[in-house]
Formats: structure tokens, sequence, C-alpha cells
């Protein structure tokens, strides 16, 4: 099995984080978690123009995809720029859409998502009560056993450990599919959901290895660059191993998901327990080997730590991740 992306896919790759090195991402993250979701909405508007969410739409539906080897390229990128929104959640509802079949009229909603003017959110209850940025999408599907609805209200907001996801209970809505068809396609649209997290967590990671790395050759301490000391470089490298350990598991992932394995969900779950954990062990180590100005809410940096550990729980606990590798 071949783990690297070919030419085509990693000038994708670069495209996308030149595309996003040109925005104000922080300055989108902080206007999101205030609530002004505007700055936000226009990193979407380009991310739509450069096809992201039409990678998880077929072609039928004026999509690409599906695709889930350039969907994990996409989110690694999109984790290390920290976008803020239903990203993940807005896939995963294209998924759950496409799964139910061509004929159901759900299937009718796919060409705005993948255009990006419909933005989606989707809970699954039974991996919890919540869905992400109910409040600012234009859909809010949940599906609770054998039934799908489309939420009638967002409801209210709840604190988060990253202000940039905002978490609510969505209210009962318009029932649009119920039965077994309903349960496999949620089963997909769960790991498409954990594969991209776990993509968006390796980017995380990697944003937060780079900018450590950066600080710790230009903070100097008795006359010497703190990253000179062993103990530094000792921390540095047990985080850049574990992201590049991630790193295949991720890919390999996205391929056995596009080949349509039966094990494919092992894989996922593999795959997001790792990068999950690797990007909050790079967390730890930024805020460490910052020391005190780590904490602070004024620099950029804390915008990735706190999302390394919402991420590492998202669709799937680290805990439920392992206990479905084990029992696949």
């Amino acid at each position: 099995m071949r783990f690297f992306p070919d030419a085509e896919q990693r000038d994708f790759a670069r495209s996308l984080d030149a595309l996003l090195t040109s925005c104000d991402t922080p300055a989108a993250i902080r206007s999101w978690a205030a609530g002004d979701h505007g700055p936000g909405r226009a990193v979407w508007a380009r991310l739509a123009e450069a096809g992201v969410f039409a990678l998880a739409v077929p072609e039928q539906h004026e999509g690409f995809g599906p695709l889930p080897v350039e969907l994990a390229l996409a989110f690694e990128v999109l984790g290390r720029h920290a976008v803020p929104g239903p990203l993940v959640e807005t896939v995963a509802a294209a998924a759950l859409l496409d799964r139910l079949g061509d004929g159901h009229a759900a299937a009718a909603r796919l060409p705005a998502i993948a255009s990006g003017k419909s933005v989606a959110s989707l809970c699954l209850t039974a991996l919890g009560p919540y869905a992400l940025d109910a409040d600012v999408a234009d859909a809010v599907f949940v599906v609770d056993g054998d039934t799908l609805r489309v939420a009638a209200a967002a409801g209210t907001v709840q604190p988060s450990a990253d202000p940039a996801r905002r978490l609510s209970q969505p209210s009962d809505g318009t029932v649009l599919a119920q039965g077994p068809a309903v349960v496999a396609a949620a089963r997909y649209a769960a790991d498409v959901a954990a594969l991209a997290t776990a993509a968006q967590s390796l980017g995380v990671g990697r944003t937060l290895l780079a900018r450590t790395v950066e600080y710790v050759t230009q903070r100097t301490q008795f006359g010497v660059a703190i990253g000179s000391f062993q103990a530094v470089k000792h921390r540095l490298a047990d985080t850049l191993l574990a992201l590049e350990f991630a790193e295949p598991l991720v890919h390999g992932a996205a391929l056995a998901l596009a080949a349509g394995d039966d094990d494919a969900g092992r894989g996922v779950a593999a795959a997001k327990v790792t990068a999950g954990e690797a990007a909050y062990g790079a967390a730890r180590t930024a805020l460490q080997l910052h020391g005190a100005v780590g904490y602070t809410d004024e620099l950029d940096l804390s915008l990735w730590i706190r999302k390394a550990r919402p991420l590492r729980d998202a669709w799937g606990t680290p805990a439920a991740c392992r206990a479905r590798v084990l029992t696949a």
C-alpha cells in the first residue's frame, strides 16, 4: 500500500495552504468565538471555491468525490491553520446524505453543500447530544437511533475548552428518514468525521511543533538558546516522533475508506486515537516550552493549544477508539 500522496495531491495541499496563509485565520477564529461569523464565513467561501467540500460529494451531485484521501490531506491543512467552523460536520453530513441514496429527497441538499452555499452540522446522539456551531449552520442533521431529523432550533450555546468550538443541543425537528439505511449511513458518516478530525489533529500538532521549535531557537537563557538544552531537544523529538507515527495511519485509514474495506473502521479508529494523542502531546509540549507566555490569550499559539484536546475527544474518545481497535 502506498501511503505517500501523489504529485497532484501534493499540489492541491500546497495550493490550499497558500490560500489559507493569505487569510488572517487567527482574527477569524477570535471573531468566531465572539459570535461574529463574518470573517469565518469569508474563509469558508474561499475553501468552497477551492473544492474542499466538494471532495465529500459525488459527481452526480456536483461534487468531485467521495475522495477520502484528498479529504484527509485537505483537513490536515485546515488543522495547520486552525480554521473555525463545522468543517468536519459538513463533510460528514454530506457522507450521510450520500449514503441514503440518489433517490432519497435528502440528497437534493448535496449540491448546496458541495458549493459551500450550505453550512451543515451533524449530531449523532449515540456519540453525544451536542452539535457543533448549530447556531450558524443552515441545516443541523440529528441521527437518533434509526431516525434522521433536521433540527428545528439550535439550542443554547454551551461553554467549551475551545471558545471557537460552539456546542449546543439541537431540538427535535422534521423527520427525513427512518430505518436500517439511516443506521448504516450514520456509521459511515461517523468514520468520515473521525478521519477528518484525525487529519485536523495532525495539522494542529504540526503547527504547534513548528511554532515551538521557532520559539526555542530565539528564547535565550544563561546566554544560549533554550533549544540547545538536551531536555528540550528530547521533548521536541518525542513530539515529532508521535506526529510522524500518526501520519501514515491517517493516510492508511483514508486509503482503506476509499477502497471500501470491511476493516476500514478499525483503521480510522487507530488513526483517530494516534493523531489525537500526538496533537494533545504537542500542545502540552508547546505550553511547557513557551513557559508563562503560553497561557496568554493574546498569543496566537493559544488558538491551536485550545483545539488539541477537544479534537482528541471529538468523534471518538481515545478509550472508545482503542476499544474499537481491540474488538474489530
